[in-house]
C-alpha cells in the first residue's frame, strides 16, 4: 500500500515569502479595483471624445456602426473610360480575410479587385455580398471643433464665465478666510453654537431660498446683470468656512503668540502667518468655487434670461444643444471645449488640491 510522503523541508514556504505574497496580492487587488473605478468614471468622457470626432454619416449608421471614429473605405477605380467609387469589403478567401473593392455585384457572386494592386486580374467570389462586412479605417474628424467654435460665440461665453467665476472666487476667498480665521482664533462668545448654525445651513436646500432670493434681487433691479451671481459670494460659504477653519486649527498657536510679542496685530498675523502656511487649503477652496461657478447652470439661467450677451458657457452650450440636437458630434465638441479650462486648472493645481483635501478632510 502506497503511503504519502511528507514534503521536504526545503520546499516549505518561508514566512517572509508568504508575507510578500500577501502584500503583493492585496496591492494587486487595490490597483485592479481602482483601475476599474477609474475606467467606469472616465467612460462617459471617452464616449464624448469618440462622438465628437465622428461625422454624421457614421453616427447615422445604426447599431452596426463602429464605436471609434471610423469611416467606411471606398476605392476610386479608373478602368480607362470612367472613374467608379467602389465599396471595400472584408472578404474571406482561402482562410484569409482581405480588403477588396467590389467591382461587380450580383446576387450570388461578386467580382473584386485588389486596391493595393488594381492592375492584377479581378477576383471572382461566390456568395452573397450583403453578408460581407464593410471595411473601415480610422478617421478622426477634427473639423468638428472649429466648426462648433464658429457656430457658437465661444470667446464671449468664455469671457462671461471667467469673469463670473474669477470675481466670485475672489469674494469667496476673502470672506471665507476672514470668517474661518475668526472661528479658529478669536474667543467669540457662543462661537461653537454660531459655528453649528453656520454648518447647519449646508443642509438647507437651495430651492427653499430660491423664490425669496429672486424676489429680493428683482426688487433692487439686479436681475439681468451679473450681480446676483457674484455679490452673494462676498458673504462667505459654510462649506468653505468649514474647510478653512479645520485647516487653520492645525496651525500651532505658538506662531501667533510669537508674532504678537513682536507687535503684530490680528490682521498682520493673518496675512503673514496664517495665509502663507495655508495655500493648500486656500487653493482647494478657490478651485472648488471656480469649477462650481464654471458649471453653474440654473443661477445664470434665471437671472440672465433674455441677456445672451451676458450668459456664461453653461447656458450657451445648453442652448446650442437645444438648437443643434440632430448634430451630436457638434454638441459633444462644444461640451469638450467648455471643459478645457477647469481640467487645465485642476492639472495645474493638483498637488495643492490633493494636499488640501487630505489635510482638511482626513486629519480633522
Amino acid at each position: 500500500m502506497a503511503t504519502l510522503s511528507q514534503p521536504h523541508p526545503s520546499v516549505a514556504l518561508s514566512p517572509y515569502f508568504v508575507k510578500q505574497l500577501r502584500k503583493f496580492t492585496a496591492t494587486s487587488l487595490v490597483v485592479l479595483f481602482t483601475s476599474l473605478i477609474a475606467f467606469v468614471y472616465l467612460l462617459p468622457f471617452g464616449n464624448m471624445m469618440t462622438v465628437a470626432l465622428r461625422d454624421q454619416e457614421s453616427l447615422a449608421g445604426g447599431p452596426d456602426s463602429p464605436i471609434l471614429p471610423m469611416k467606411q473605405m471606398f476605392y476610386d477605380y479608373n478602368d480607362g473610360q470612367r472613374t467608379q467609387r467602389l465599396e471595400v469589403f472584408e472578404v474571406p478567401i482561402d482562410g484569409e480575410v482581405r480588403q477588396l473593392a467590389a467591382l461587380t455585384k450580383r446576387r450570388t457572386s461578386v467580382v473584386f479587385i485588389d486596391p493595393n494592386n488594381p492592375d492584377a486580374e479581378p477576383i471572382a467570389w461566390e456568395g452573397n455580398w450583403r453578408a460581407l462586412k464593410p471595411a473601415y479605417e480610422f478617421y478622426a474628424r477634427w473639423e468638428n471643433f472649429p466648426e462648433a467654435w464658429q457656430m457658437i460665440n465661444f470667446p464671449l461665453l468664455f469671457r462671461n464665465t471667467f469673469v463670473i467665476a474669477f470675481v466670485g472666487m475672489i469674494g469667496t476667498l476673502l470672506s471665507s478666510i476672514s470668517v474661518a480665521y475668526a472661528f479658529a482664533r478669536f474667543p467669540i462668545p457662543g462661537k461653537n453654537w454660531l459655528f453649528i448654525v453656520l454648518i447647519g445651513t449646508i443642509i438647507l436646500p437651495g430651492q427653499v431660498t430660491l423664490i425669496p432670493t429672486y424676489a429680493f434681487f428683482s426688487s433692487i433691479g439686479w436681475t439681468g446683470t451679473w450681480l446676483p451671481l457674484i455679490v452673494p459670494h462676498f458673504f462667505a460659504n459654510a462649506y468653505n468656512v468649514f474647510l478653512l477653519r479645520q485647516f487653520f486649527l492645525t496651525l500651532p498657536r505658538e506662531l501667533d503668540e510669537a508674532a504678537m510679542i513682536d507687535g503684530a496685530g490680528p490682521f498682520r498675523i493673518l496675512t503673514h502667518i496664517i495665509i502663507p502656511q495655508s495655500w493648500a487649503a486656500i487653493i482647494t477652496v478657490g478651485l472648488f468655487h471656480f469649477v462650481w461657478a464654471w458649471n453653474d447652470y440654473f443661477g445664470p439661467l434665471i437671472y440672465l434670461l433674455g441677456q445672451p450677451e451676458l450668459q456664461p458657457i453653461s447656458v450657451g452650450v445648453q442652448l446650442f444643444n437645444f438648437r443643434y440636437a440632430p448634430r451630436p458630434e457638434l454638441v459633444q465638441a462644444t461640451s469638450l471645449m467648455a471643459m478645457l479650462l477647469p481640467i487645465f486648472l485642476f492639472i495645474l493645481a493638483q498637488r495643492f488640491f490633493m494636499r488640501g483635501v487630505v489635510i482638511t478632510g482626513v486629519e480633522k
